[in-house]
């Protein structure tokens, strides 16, 4: 007799991002029969033992499919099994274009928290076609990398009230009460390792998007200016600002072509940047990225990375990953600044183009606790939920699509905002 296929499979659940994900299933799947899926049954059952613990609920029950990223057959059989895929096995360069075949060819969706641009925009060059022929959604960037971002655009724009030009986002995280007991180690390796494969092949992202976007969007005036880094921004107290790592702005982006495209709707332009509280702090940070930037530059200087996630994180990565305490106490906050014109402006003749300065702003609040293995993970279920119970609410019948272009019309954000992990988003200024 055949099994009964599931709602949803968590993939990779064994690794750190997956354990965790399975904790937050028990309540952002409530209702949906799901189940976990890896290579090794004894690691598998000792997740749902630790996290059946954790969360004061009987896993005992819950489904055990085995699938090796490195046995095709068993990825397809592991995606015949479900609706949904929810992929937390990185780096994806390496094991992420597998399942996505596997998930296409079964019919399934497909979603992963992946934050490297080469891989998502590499899955949408190959698949976007295929995915819509099968009627399947895939969509990566769908935890901390960049649910928050690209849903806040598109909150931003839901309350703007007039013609958004840009978006200026500003993030800070940080640990409530500080990290004194909580050990400095923010990162697991597996998420350190996705991060420097994607700065290492930073380059190949130009080729790609060549192939991928042929045709340059129009542009649209006034051109939002990156700020100078190392500079002070009076809409986060005056904090020192750097340039955000790029995956973000190039979700952000792609949402935004894609909806340019589709309904030749004016893109937003979007510029992000990390927060520091002090020269000192930014400059520390400007140092490590520097080392970072020029050893992964080389086949040997990545080796080290690897092999050392400490000593060259400044101990924020580790094998480990972070302790409990630091999860429970660790929070994001975006503060993002649209600006734009009212509805009462008006276009110029004969163009679509404005020819006052933009005249209204608008600030958001976006913020959540434990970006890593908290939000991410509810974020990454949640985006799941939304496609299995409003996939009609989503664009055309399927394609590799990013969060912003994906779930622009479904009620993603309210569910986002409903769980004790979740995201929380709000206006704190319309003038």
């Amino acid at each position: 007799m055949a099994a009964k296929k599931l709602d949803a499979i968590i993939f990779g659940a064994s690794g750190f991002t997956g354990k965790y994900t399975v904790f937050e299933a028990v309540s952002v799947l409530k209702g949906l029969q799901w189940g976990i899926a890896g290579r090794n049954q004894e690691k598998l059952q000792s997740v749902l033992r630790e996290m059946g613990a954790k969360s004061k609920t009987d896993l005992s029950q819950t489904p055990i499919v085995i699938a090796d990223v490195n046995n095709e057959a068993s990825l397809l059989e592991m995606a015949k099994r479900c609706r949904i895929v929810v992929n937390t096995a990185g780096p994806y360069r390496f094991f992420g274009e597998r399942v996505v075949k596997a998930c296409i060819e079964a019919g399934t969706h497909h979603v992963d928290v992946s934050g490297e641009p080469q891989y998502m925009e590499t899955m949408q060059l190959r698949y976007h076609d295929l995915a819509k022929e099968r009627g399947v959604y895939v969509i990566s960037a769908c935890g901390f990398d960049s649910i928050p971002a690209d849903m806040g655009v598109t909150f931003v724009e839901k309350n703007f009230d007039g013609v958004v030009n840009s978006v200026e986002n500003f993030v800070h995280m940080g640990v409530k009460g500080g990290t004194k007991g909580t050990g400095s180690a923010a990162l697991n390796t597996g998420t350190w390792e996705s991060a420097i494969h994607a700065i290492a092949n930073r380059s190949e992202s130009v080729a790609i998007r060549r192939k991928l976007f042929p045709e340059r969007l129009p542009k649209f005036q006034p051109a939002l200016k990156s700020r100078p880094p190392l500079s002070r921004a009076a809409e986060v107290d005056n904090k020192v600002i750097l340039p955000f790592p790029e995956t973000d702005r190039s979700v952000v982006m792609r949402s935004q072509r894609f909806l340019y495209e589709l309904e030749k709707k004016r893109p937003i332009q979007m510029q992000a940047y990390m927060t520091y509280p002090s020269w000192f702090a930014a400059s520390v940070v400007v140092l490590f990225a520097s080392v970072i930037g020029i050893m992964s530059k080389f086949s040997f200087g990545r080796q080290l990375l690897l092999k050392y996630p400490s000593v060259f994180s400044g101990g924020m990565a580790s094998r480990e990953g972070p302790s409990e305490a630091r999860m429970e106490r660790s929070f994001f906050r975006m503060t993002m600044k649209a600006t734009g014109w009212p509805k009462s402006e008006k276009l110029a003749e004969s163009t679509d183009q404005y020819t006052s300065p933009p005249t209204k702003t608008l600030t958001v609040k976006i913020e959540g606790p434990n970006p890593g293995y908290g939000s991410t993970c509810v974020a990454l279920l949640s985006t799941a939920k939304t496609i299995l119970n409003e996939s009609d609410k989503m664009p055309g019948s399927g394609g590799v699509l990013p969060p912003g272009a994906a779930f622009r019309g479904t009620s993603l954000i309210s569910e986002l905002e409903k769980h004790e992990h979740g995201i929380k988003f709000e206006i704190v200024a319309n003038k």
